[in-house]
């Protein structure tokens, strides 16, 4: 990450410096089992103020491919493979300052593999019927942007590949 002032002249003719954080992008993962529950981590946050139920994701590394990304982080938090894979879009976690952006991806067809968390990181992995993921993101309960966004997208695409509402 790189956070730097830049001289911007704005559409309206404007000239201004801009505080603004350059970032290599990330990938967040829906791993949903085949009892339609999603895998979902509880995870601290010191910037947050404490712990966040939030999907695997991570950062990538190396200009690496957001899938590949989103490969490795479910391999590592949360400990599984998939064999389906799905792309779901992409969101900007904070445009009016940071350039970060988000693939979000839906992956089915798991396989429990060892979990392999860094150091610094504390996850507990956790399995919730996926209508109730859902629904703690209308009432508040998962706050994570790139997890609301991503379970609301994997929601309409099941609806969508099913003809009903999951």
């Amino acid at each position: 990450m790189d956070l730097g002032l830049e001289s911007v002249r704005l559409p309206d003719g404007q000239q201004l410096e801009l505080e603004v954080v350059r970032h290599p992008g990330g990938a967040a993962v829906v791993a949903l089992d085949a009892d339609r529950r999603v895998c979902l981590l509880r995870q601290y946050r010191h910037a947050a103020g404490g712990w966040l139920w939030e999907l695997p994701a991570g950062k990538v590394d190396n200009r690496e491919d957001p899938e590949t990304t989103a490969h490795r982080e479910l391999r590592e938090e949360a400990g599984l493979l998939a064999g389906q894979w799905q792309r779901l879009g992409t969101m900007l976690s904070t445009p009016g300052f940071c350039d970060e952006r988000i693939a979000l991806f839906l992956a089915t067809d798991l396989e429990a593999v060892p979990t392999d968390h860094q150091r610094h990181e504390l996850i507990e992995v956790h399995w919730l019927p996926f209508a109730t993921a859902r629904q703690w993101c209308h009432q508040g309960q998962i706050e994570d942007a790139k997890s609301v966004i991503g379970l609301l997208l994997a929601g309409e695409r099941l609806a969508g590949d099913e003809g009903k509402s999951p």
